[in-house]
């Protein structure tokens, strides 16, 4: 089930898509903050595609969409209302992957993000390995390589160290984490998640990696 992060600050707009999507079957989460942090919030809930609002307070959709693009390769669709020729062309130079004004048809909001989805998930098919700060990751193998050497991983530490690194350096939650590994948050055992990342750390000091996994406490873990 694919999750989809909104950024957008009116009320009435934000509760009609979280009724269509979640109708569609989507898992949903929204911003609840707006300025410098919008991103970041967003990069931690580790979305499967963002719809993203421009006109925003305290901070401009377009400054978002560039550091959401920095830091991941997640799908954006900005909608929104401010709909000139200058507002898309910067969006899409920006790193945006798609454009829709509002007031939006919502069939042919959920028939492009559907296209997106499909083809993100094509493109993460294709990529076989991961690499991030010198650590190679197979995932045709399950195998991690560093320096020469290398290690077999199990299915849930490949799944966490893919995670990480698809997510370039910030922080993911232990939630966006558990969401990654048995599709649902609800009903797992929070000390499941610590032993599997207590045993990836593991698996990687075999190969020289020390250090490199980072657990930043009360808020998730990253790869440096």
């Amino acid at each position: 089930m694919a999750l989809v992060y909104v950024i957008e600050d009116d009320s009435a707009i934000r509760g009609e898509l979280e009724e269509l999507l979640r109708r569609e079957g989507y898992e949903v989460e929204c911003a609840t903050e707006f300025g410098d942090g919008t991103a970041a919030g967003a990069l931690a809930a580790s979305p499967d595609i963002v719809l993203l609002d421009l006109t925003l307070p305290r901070t401009d959709g377009q400054f978002v969409c560039r550091e959401l693009r920095q830091a991941s390769d997640v799908p954006i669709v900005v909608l929104t209302s401010r709909t000139t020729e200058v507002d898309e062309v910067m969006s899409m130079s920006l790193g945006a992957d798609d454009f829709v004004a509002k007031p939006y048809s919502p069939r042919v909001l959920l028939a492009r993000m559907a296209a997106l989805l499909r083809r993100a998930q094509g493109s993460d098919e294709a990529r076989s390995t991961l690499e991030r700060g010198g650590v190679t990751l197979d995932l045709a193998r399950s195998r991690a390589a560093h320096g020469g050497r290398e290690v077999e991983l199990t299915k849930n530490e490949m799944r966490i160290l893919a995670l990480l690194i698809r997510r370039g350096g910030t922080i993911v939650s232990r939630e966006a984490l558990m969401r990654e590994l048995w599709e649902s948050d609800a009903f797992v055992d929070d000390n499941t998640l610590t032993v599997n990342v207590a045993r990836l750390r593991q698996a990687l000091e075999k190969i020289g990696v020390v250090d490199w996994l980072v657990t930043h406490r009360g808020q998730g873990y990253s790869v440096r």
